[in-house]
């Protein structure tokens, strides 16, 4: 299993299954963890946050029997994360990521992020925070060295293929000057080859990328491009 607080030599390369065939979904995600994937994204929707809904905790657990070794970064776009943390442990999710747009004080009564990330870690996940586009990095500095990964989003999240915003790297490159080396930095959207290289040099080591994968007919080449970006 993927210890995420190692630092990697290379990029790590999280295939998000949004853009999967739902109906052949345990084949598609073998099939990338063999091209070389690190590790799979999970994208949950409930339709009130972001206006799509998608999977949820028995995608995950289906994944989980079909692939015991395989790493489950589940991120959770939802107005209510802390209602979920003990379901998606218990279906077999190791990092749970929520947004800090639903969380105090961005939002009044939201959860408050300490009591999320302490509640995350008793179920025996890797905790990680996300923000969109328009959102500060500065958010994540009370949380630095409480969380096991920091989410960069360069798309306006609610579905895949979303148009890429490539300004989101420059927060990027001021939050990785302060990160620990045992936590994470990853973007997510929009990641191909040709945009892989710009988010490394800004110091992103985790790339999350979708259609640009599934939508391949060489997929072992593209994960192999975006990991020696």
């Amino acid at each position: 299993m993927l210890d995420i607080t190692k630092k990697p030599d290379k990029p790590l390369v999280a295939v998000s299954i949004l853009s999967a065939d739902f109906g052949r979904m345990v084949e598609e995600c073998k099939d990338v963890l063999d091209k070389g994937a690190d590790l799979l994204h999970v994208d949950v929707m409930d339709g009130h946050f972001v206006p799509n809904l998608t999977m949820g905790q028995d995608m995950i657990a289906g994944i989980r029997r079909a692939l015991p070794d395989v790493y489950l970064d589940v991120h959770l776009m939802v107005e209510r994360p802390q209602d979920y943390v003990e379901s998606f442990a218990k279906a077999g999710a190791n990092m749970f990521t929520f947004h800090a747009e639903v969380s105090f004080p961005m939002y009044p009564t939201g959860v408050n992020p300490n009591d999320l990330i302490k509640q995350i870690h008793d179920a025996g996940m890797d905790a990680g925070m996300v923000i969109n586009p328009p959102t500060p990095a500065q958010v994540f500095l009370p949380y630095i060295d409480q969380v096991e990964m920091f989410l960069i989003m360069s798309v306006v999240p609610g579905a895949s293929g979303g148009a890429y915003i490539p300004e989101v790297l420059e927060k990027a490159a001021w939050l990785k000057e302060r990160l620990p080396e045992n936590v994470r930095l990853e973007i997510d959207g929009g990641m191909n080859p040709d945009r892989a290289p710009d988010a490394v040099k800004a110091g992103i080591d985790v790339i999350v990328s979708a259609s640009a994968i599934f939508g391949s007919d060489d997929r072992a080449d593209v994960i192999d491009k975006l990991k020696n970006a």
